[in-house]
């Protein structure tokens, strides 16, 4: 097993998702990067606490219906491991400022499930946990929306909802073709109650980030599906994909995960197969295509932001975005520090920033008035 599935399967152990044998393997995984003589000493407890600090993934809060817990001192040890193995390998400029933070008194909030559903009739409906919906032909427990096709007559005449998720949100939503689709934070996806039938299924993704989880053709009458955005047209058969168009960036990124997808600009259009990516630069719609590690772009939608290769700037518009932050660099040299790390999306703000500082790539920091100021 390699460094990249041993993260997924870490990620999958967070989640309360790991069967008996997949703990097993991360177990003899870990084992094999014991040194000798210290499979029985104890962990070193500063490793533990930066991989807590980024990570999240020891929760101090007690799990429901958990089927194969690790004991103590297995989670420490895979915690540690881990860490030494893929945890901020970092390229930094080294900074001689004294260190130092300041939170703001009022803690930051950890994004959480919460939407804006707007029917055909113009009516918004806030969705967050908690808080159910129903209607004829919707259902929603307030972190999921589900569309049921079987409840609506057939018509000529489509219908269309709107599902924007902001700052400090994320959502999910099964369309009535039984595609899955996750909405990152600050999104918007346009799409029908139900598909027209013997036509081309299309949504739009107005803003925003979301993860296609397309049921096929064969199972919607050879039907296809098409993402319409801003920038760019893509179509596709049956796959799994991810689409990245942020108003305030001049790229646009699609990741294939599983499938085939066609890729189309006014100027351009290319084919895909798994473990690519196309960016698309809205100045001249020209397609380049490169071969990316999935998990990174895609880990978003299991609550773990993976960075490899990132400056800090664009790691910040991500944390940014689901904090619901601003961020200003006091010091513009570290926009371009790059690093890669794991980052747990239900760790407060502050502790993965004073885990960041820890690793002196930021010499301090500041909270005020859901302001973040870096030095």
């Amino acid at each position: 097993m390699n460094t990249s599935e041993a993260k997924i399967l870490f990620t999958k152990y967070t989640n309360n998702q790991c069967s008996e044998k997949e703990i097993e393997l991360l177990e003899a995984y870990l084992d094999s990067y014991q040194t000798k003589g210290s499979k029985n000493t104890t962990i070193n407890e500063s490793k533990t606490k930066v991989w807590q600090n980024i990570v999240g993934t020891i929760d101090t809060q007690p799990k429901k219906k958990k089927k194969f817990p690790f004991n103590t001192k297995n989670v420490l040890k895979i915690a540690a491991s881990i860490t030494l193995l893929f945890i901020l390998s970092v390229v930094i400029k080294n900074y001689s400022k004294e260190s130092s933070f300041i939170f703001s008194e009022e803690p930051m909030v950890v994004g959480s499930d919460k939407a804006t559903l707007t029917l055909e009739d113009g009516t918004a409906v806030a969705l967050e946990k908690g808080k159910k919906y129903e209607s004829k032909n919707i259902n929603s427990n307030g972190v999921s929306l589900v569309y049921d096709a079987a409840s609506e007559k057939v018509t000529e005449e489509i219908a269309y909802n709107y599902l924007t998720v902001p700052n400090g949100g994320q959502f999910f939503v099964t369309l009535s073709d039984g595609t899955k689709v996750w909405l990152n934070s600050a999104t918007k996806l346009k799409y029908p109650v139900k598909f027209k039938q013997n036509a081309p299924r299309e949504v739009e993704l107005v803003y925003g980030e979301a993860y296609f989880e397309v049921t096929s053709s064969t199972k919607n009458k050879g039907a296809t599906f098409k993402v319409i955005s801003k920038r760019q047209n893509i179509e596709v058969l049956g796959t799994e994909f991810n689409v990245k168009d942020y108003q305030d960036e001049t790229i646009t990124y699609t990741t294939l995960v599983e499938g085939k997808i066609a890729l189309n600009t006014k100027e351009d259009n290319q084919v895909l197969i798994p473990n690519q990516q196309a960016t698309v630069n809205m100045n001249t719609g020209v397609i380049v295509l490169h071969t990316v590690d999935v998990y990174n772009e895609i880990s978003w939608k299991d609550g773990v932001f993976s960075f490899k290769g990132k400056n800090l700037k664009e790691i910040m518009k991500v944390l940014s975005r689901w904090y619901d932050l601003e961020v200003v660099f006091n010091n513009k040299d570290l926009e371009t520090t790059k690093f890669k790390g794991v980052l747990s999306k239900k760790q407060p703000i502050e502790e993965i920033l004073k885990a960041i500082k820890s690793a002196s790539i930021i010499t301090s920091f500041k909270i005020e008035n859901k302001t973040i100021y870096l030095e």
